[in-house]
């Protein structure tokens, strides 16, 4: 699938669909973006295609919607991207601003990894294998962004956060990826973390 996508000078691609999350601030000055996280995501749990998603990164989760929602309404998480099951792109925080996504995280020596990375959640669990659509839209809009940005590495959630978090866990095709290392040949590159 040939996917054109485009970005701006604050970050917002133009071809997602933009959903402004309160849940960001500003990086720290000087901050160089070189890191992409991948997570997985489903609300309800394992199930797809609902609204929960984009209401917990809007704090407009229901707490009696659903018994997971009770346990969860109250964080203030983002991510600068979601790709959903059919591959389509939303966008919740622009990428020159800190998403929430990481939490208490370190990556190569370095604590706080959401100062330093691109946060991009795919639709789905650590029980499920991804579609080729998300992988297609993941491979195009990491490409984008290696381009844009300084990109040294991409990880996992898991590799940032490890023990605390599994994702995208094992259903997660890393070698889809290694097509990109070329974009990634820069200076320091330690490239994909699989």
């Amino acid at each position: 699938m040939d996917i054109a996508l485009s970005i701006n000078a604050q970050g917002l691609v133009a071809e997602a669909e933009f959903i402004a999350s309160p849940n960001c601030d500003e990086r720290p000055v000087n901050t160089e973006i070189c890191l992409l996280v991948i997570h997985n995501i489903s609300l309800p749990p394992s199930q797809y295609g609902g609204p929960g998603i984009t209401e917990l990164f809007t704090n407009s989760l229901n707490p009696r919607q659903h018994p997971y929602y009770a346990e969860i309404h109250h964080l203030r998480v983002s991510s600068h991207f979601l790709i959903r099951r059919d591959g389509s792109l939303q966008q919740f925080v622009p990428c020159a601003a800190r998403a929430w996504h990481a939490g208490v995280s370190s990556w190569r020596g370095h604590e706080r990894c959401n100062d330093f990375s691109i946060g991009i959640e795919l639709e789905g669990s650590d029980f499920e294998a991804f579609t080729p659509e998300q992988y297609d839209m993941l491979v195009t809009l990491s490409r984008l962004l290696i381009a844009h940005y300084p990109i040294r590495d991409i990880a996992g959630h898991s590799h940032i956060a490890p023990g605390r978090k599994t994702d995208p866990g094992p259903y997660f095709n890393w070698d889809l990826l290694t097509g990109i290392r070329n974009e990634m040949e820069k200076p320091g590159n330690s490239g994909i973390d699989s």
